[in-house]
């Protein structure tokens, strides 16, 4: 009777155990905890917000003509490049945009930026009375100065006054035939060609003395075979009245903040001396 008395009560507890275990199995158990996801790092060539510009917050459009090298053309894959371009790619990362590039014909530029077609125009864009009517522009980003072009060697390296009773070449009806009627009108021979070309093709034929135009133009056909004749002379011609302001970018006019942003960036480029090598890599003298 003892002896079973007692297998009994082992019995017994040998069941309140197995229930233990069975309602410990059948409670739900806490999950172990995941670490949290690693933050994706930027992919190789993108700003990453540390040790350069930051990330891009937003995306616009800038339209060229791509037509105009270096200031603007497109490369081999048929995308706009050039001096203007650089500049461009330079103000989004400031601006903290990023920016696509589109190329549209000259006469589609402003009827596309107020179409909403793209955002900005970067196109060699004089500053015009009129195109400040129907566009806000942005301070000037280059000014091309006037300047004259000579054979190699004539004694001419000086100021414009040397040129007096010479033969000075202009293209008819432009800002650079104004300025040498006001300028020379009484003291020299203006002799007027359809296109700067035709003025230049003159000089190289001995027909005139010197070409007043555009100093790029000018320049870039001094680096051609039928400019090595010819250089660079006196001194830069630089006439807000005449020969005009300079370039800027366009945008639609209620785009104030995207005006503004575009003004700092271009004021810093030039204050920290990012201008002046984007300058470089193209010209031989500053257009700022």
């Amino acid at each position: 009777m003892k002896v079973a008395a007692i297998l009994a009560a082992l019995l017994a507890l040998s069941g309140v155990a197995l229930s233990g275990v069975a309602r410990a199995q059948s409670q739900p158990q806490p999950q172990a905890q995941q670490k949290p996801a690693a933050k994706p790092t930027a992919a190789p060539g993108r700003p990453s917000g540390k040790g350069g510009f930051p990330a891009p917050t937003f995306k616009i459009t800038i339209a060229t003509e791509g037509a105009y090298p270096p200031f603007n053309y497109l490369d081999r894959k048929g995308l706009p490049a050039g001096f203007e371009m650089e500049l461009a790619q330079e103000a989004c990362q400031r601006i903290k945009a990023e920016c696509e590039f589109a190329a549209y014909k000259w006469d589609d530029l402003i009827p596309g930026l107020l179409d909403k077609k793209f955002d900005v125009i970067m196109s060699s864009l004089e500053v015009t009375a009129e195109r400040r009517k129907r566009l806000s522009l942005t301070r000037r980003y280059y000014l091309s100065p006037g300047a004259f072009i000579a054979a190699k060697g004539a004694p001419f390296d000086g100021p414009p006054s040397l040129l007096r009773n010479k033969r000075i070449g202009v293209q008819r009806d432009s800002t650079h035939a104004d300025w040498a009627d006001k300028s020379f009108r009484r003291s020299a021979q203006i002799k007027r060609y359809n296109t700067v070309a035709d003025a230049l093709q003159a000089l190289n034929k001995d027909e005139v003395d010197a070409v007043f135009g555009d100093k790029t133009q000018l320049w870039l056909w001094s680096q051609k075979p039928e400019g090595k004749c010819c250089e660079l002379v006196g001194q830069d011609i630089k006439d807000n009245q005449t020969l005009g302001l300079g370039v800027s970018a366009g945008v639609r006019r209620e785009d104030v903040r995207l005006r503004d942003a575009l003004n700092k960036a271009f004021a810093d480029m030039v204050a920290d001396g990012t201008y002046k090598k984007i300058n470089e890599m193209y010209f031989p003298f500053p257009l700022n």
